[in-house]
């Protein structure tokens, strides 16, 4: 695949600053797409494979890492006050309008950055011209009650492990951890070992996981974070960009967790990945970067 052209800055944002990267260049007639890493709280690292598509069909790709991870500002000391839906919009538009791209644009998130993303598209902003919404939950108690079904098919040794640390408030010692690593090898990330993107936006979050930590909680299916009662479901028809929406067959998101976008968003269209979990774009790369690329051309 040819090299395309990268930069990298930072966005002031409040007294803070938010790291971004350009791949390809602001100047194409190609719809830019902006892609919002999930957790809440992990990096860009593990979803830096979507640059591709940039080489692909020429369109400007924008990774960036969100407040509070990553190369951005680090704030381990603000508590769950602090991260809300709210500051995450806000970074999003102050994005948008640095690079002056806020009247026309796509918007793809990943797991937790879908949730942002119909956040942001059901405000009917006029710029999204496409949005792509990749293994995300629609209501968290889904999500949870999903999750915590899945568990229930693990290795019974496993799940009395996690149980007894979950009781115990050990959630830090490496049984609990190791434990919790088999429902991630089944239905987050697939690809054994690990790649290094994926690996590495993970190693960053055990150095600091103060968003994650807030919002979510411990774990995937242990979550009691300040998201735990969200839920998107009751304004999704409100969103007027077309919308794709993927997930993998294996996925900690599993169809009845996204099937509420597929039924209450407009026209929104449903690809389901064979042969992946919660991360298509590492488990199927090239599948999924065509299918993104194809879906995001129909809007230019």
């Amino acid at each position: 695949m040819a090299e395309v052209a990268t930069s990298e800055a930072y966005l002031p944002f409040r007294d803070y600053r938010t790291w971004y990267r350009v791949t390809g260049s602001l100047e194409s007639d190609k719809l830019p797409l902006v892609v919002a890493h999930g957790g809440p709280g992990c990096t860009h690292d593990y979803v830096d494979s979507f640059k591709e598509i940039a080489a692909l069909d020429g369109r400007p790709v924008i990774h960036y890492d969100q407040l509070g991870n990553g190369n951005s500002t680090r704030l381990p000391d603000k508590g769950p006050d602090f991260w809300t839906v709210g500051l995450f919009l806000e970074e999003l538009d102050a994005l948008l309008a640095h690079l002056g791209i806020q009247h026309r644009y796509a918007f793809l998130g990943q797991s937790w950055g879908g949730m942002l993303g119909a956040e942001h598209a059901v405000r009917r902003p006029q710029g999204l011209k496409a949005l792509v919404i990749a293994n995300s939950p629609a209501n968290m108690h889904t999500w949870v009650a999903e999750a915590n079904r899945l568990r229930q098919e693990l290795p019974k040794e496993v799940q009395d492990t996690l149980l007894k640390h979950e009781r115990a408030g050990s959630l830090t010692d490496p049984d609990y951890i190791a434990a919790s690593r088999v429902f991630y090898d089944r239905h987050v990330c697939r690809v054994a070992p690990w790649p290094p993107e994926v690996a590495r936006t993970f190693a960053i979050m055990d150095e600091d996981n103060t968003v994650y930590r807030n919002m979510n909680g411990p774990t995937e299916f242990h979550v009691i974070g300040t998201m735990k009662d969200w839920t998107i479901e009751d304004r999704l028809d409100r969103i007027e960009a077309p919308t794709l929406l993927i997930s993998g067959k294996y996925d900690e998101a599993t169809p009845l967790v996204v099937r509420p976008y597929l039924e209450r968003v407009p026209g929104c269209e449903w690809v389901l990945f064979e042969n992946s979990s919660h991360m298509p774009h590492v488990e199927e790369r090239q599948l999924c970067m065509a299918t993104v690329s194809r879906f995001l051309s129909r809007h230019d």
